[in-house]
């Protein structure tokens, strides 16, 4: 039998987690939890242990010592046919790397998730429709990926985890390889999921212009239904809060605001590196780098 989740506890918690890669410490006694409803952004430069955290939130790795739990259940102790269940049900994730099928379709990119746990065509093909309208892909749907922009192949890989609307959402660095304007409707579909779809989600990212952008827009429904970004009124900020890792420690936890005015080290560190012109030099990796991740990641 499938283990019950628990809406009322954290969508996600990490409790005294440690984990080593061979003789090197990536996270050291790291403890958060992220409220249902929440989004925690979680920064730091690179090899400070963000990407390793999300895996090890998803399941895809253990940890040395301590416990994770979503929804109330300690994963740890799940096997892994009820781990499987539990992200197909649950969670979602947009990895940092390009994990499209390039054999697949658009169609079939998203419906991949849901064929895996035995969806019924009629139910994959009323989600996909919902899903590829909501990340602006509709009449896309015979094209492969590539035919498609980068900043498409980006919403493909959010409609993909998005498909079925999982309660939590992990996103590692999701705008690392757009252009500005590419990134910007990223960021508008996540923040769309958060506020208007109450997703809880772990947004992983070193640009600090994304903390501002995701701390102080929010996404409001009107009554036609259209779904408008603006500005948050200071009385109705969004739910968000910032963790900084260094040398896989938290070292700081706190809002938007008090990110900002931060005066330690490490804060300082990011905010130097992101001092560039990201139209002109967007610091992302090689753009034509044709590798996929193996297929069993793809959850």
């Amino acid at each position: 039998m499938n283990p019950q989740a628990n809406t009322t506890a954290p969508a996600i918690e990490f409790r005294n987690v440690f984990l080593s890669f061979d003789d090197h410490l990536v996270l050291n006694d790291v403890s958060f939890s992220l409220a249902q409803g929440e989004m925690i952004v979680l920064t730091g430069i690179s090899g400070s242990g963000k990407s390793v955290l999300l895996r090890l939130g998803m399941g895809l790795l253990r940890p040395d010592s301590g416990q994770i739990f979503v929804e109330g259940q300690e994963i740890e102790k799940l096997t892994e046919p009820q781990l499987i269940d539990i992200r197909g049900r649950m969670m979602g994730m947009v990895f940092q790397e390009d994990s499209l099928f390039t054999g697949l379709t658009v169609y079939e990119n998203a419906a991949y998730r849901l064929e895996e746990h035995g969806w019924t065509e009629e139910q994959i093909e009323r989600a996909v429709t919902e899903v590829l309208q909501f990340v602006g892909l509709e009449g896309e749907e015979e094209k492969f990926p590539e035919e498609l922009s980068g900043g498409m192949k980006r919403r493909l890989e959010i409609a993909r985890a998005l498909i079925g609307w999982p309660r939590i959402m992990l996103f590692d660095e999701p705008t690392m390889s757009l252009d500005p304007l590419a990134a910007n409707k990223v960021l508008d579909l996540i923040i769309r999921a958060r506020d208007v779809n109450h997703v809880s989600s772990l947004y992983v990212t070193k640009k600090i212009y994304e903390i501002d952008y995701l701390s102080q827009y929010s996404a409001n429904t009107t009554g036609s239904g259209e779904v408008t970004i603006a500005e948050a009124p200071p009385t109705r900020l969004p739910r968000i809060r910032v963790l900084v890792l260094d040398a896989g420690k938290i070292v700081f936890e706190g809002t938007a605001q008090d990110f900002a005015k931060s005066e330690i080290p490490p804060i300082k560190e990011l905010l130097t590196l992101d001092r560039h012109d990201h139209s002109h030099d967007p610091d992302f990796a090689d753009p034509w780098d044709k590798r996929r991740r193996p297929a069993e990641t793809i959850l």
